[in-house]
């Protein structure tokens, strides 16, 4: 019988909620957790994963071509999420490593929702004004005079799974007019709800709120940069539940002093964790969350429903499902 060895890689969620999901895992092998520094990877992680067959992982660490080339059998890299652009799949492929990932829909609602919670919260100033009613300054609170959603020009960049719920939400919560760029915009869709199909420029023109949903690939790396800022309204509201390095981060700052970006809420950035040295800190109308848009209970439970199920499946001499490939 195959001994499996199974490590659950940076994920400060897995299982946590949920110990049926580790007794499950420990009924097919050992289960460790260990933490590395998110931009761990090559020779370094492979030696450091050394034995180990199974992996569950979150967005970190980077599981590079010089990392397969080293690693020992490693059979599954199940990953706990829907990304998986920390993963060079034609290397895991060329070395028979299974990559699977969550169903989109598992985190649809969950990321959605946040994406809008985030953005509410920005314009409304909420962590500003309970901070000043915590210090007994209700007398300030006319410092705390924030913009409504209702009636605004909405732009979503990426309207797939989670991008068209945002969508849904703040057209049909708020009465916005909606904007959408998506290669591969179902047009039914948006027919049903409404949404015009535009270009990036015309939709960053055109927006008072900017939400971005889109994957990151080598055509949406720092999709917001300094020529679509200089392209924006005055005034613009971004809120990013996607990926960091869809924004270019310097030009983001300087968007947002120059008041091009009246606020910004960004639950993912370029380097995870991120240091609260980063700049976005030092700004008021920044809000930075720590990668929390899939924290629910009912998305975390599903989360880790697929990935003990794929472990079980492989272990079982089975395929998970939701594989991807190059």
């Amino acid at each position: 019988m195959t001994k499996y060895r199974i490590a659950i890689i940076n994920s400060s969620s897995f299982g946590r909620r949920f110990p049926d999901q580790i007794e499950r895992l420990e009924a097919i092998g050992t289960v460790k957790r260990i933490t590395v520094d998110g931009m761990m990877h090559g020779k370094e992680l492979a030696e450091r994963l050394h034995g180990y067959n199974l992996i569950i992982s979150s967005v970190t660490p980077f599981f590079d071509e010089e990392f397969f080339e080293h690693k020992d059998e490693l059979l599954i890299i199940s990953r706990h999420g829907i990304g998986y652009n920390n993963i060079d799949l034609k290397a895991a492929k060329k070395h028979g490593t299974i990559v699977s990932i969550v169903p989109p829909l598992v985190e649809r609602d969950a990321v959605a929702e946040n994406a809008v919670a985030n953005l509410m919260a920005v314009m409304r100033m909420t962590v500003p004004s309970s901070k000043a009613a915590a210090d007994n300054r209700w007398a300030d609170r006319a410092q705390f005079v924030g913009n409504g959603i209702t009636g605004k020009t909405v732009g979503v960049i990426g309207c797939g799974n989670i991008g068209s719920r945002v969508a849904e939400i703040l057209k049909h919560g708020f009465n916005t007019r909606l904007l959408v760029t998506d290669p591969d915009l179902n047009q039914e869709w948006a027919s049903e709800h409404g949404a015009e199909s535009v270009n990036l420029e015309t939709l960053v023109s055109e927006s008072d709120i900017i939400s971005l949903n889109c994957t990151l690939n080598d055509t949406s790396f720092g999709i917001l940069n300094q020529k679509m800022f200089d392209q924006m309204k005055p005034g613009v509201y971004i809120t990013n539940t996607a990926r960091g390095d869809l924004i270019d981060e310097e030009a983001m700052c300087r968007a947002i002093e120059k008041g091009i970006v009246k606020g910004l809420a960004v639950d993912v950035m370029h380097e995870e964790p991120a240091s609260n040295e980063h700049p976005y800190f030092q700004y008021e109308n920044v809000l930075v969350t720590p990668h929390t848009s899939a924290y629910t209970i009912e998305c975390l439970r599903g989360m880790g429903e697929k990935c003990v199920e794929d472990l079980e499946k492989i272990a079982a001499g089975q395929m998970p499902d939701c594989m991807v490939e190059e």
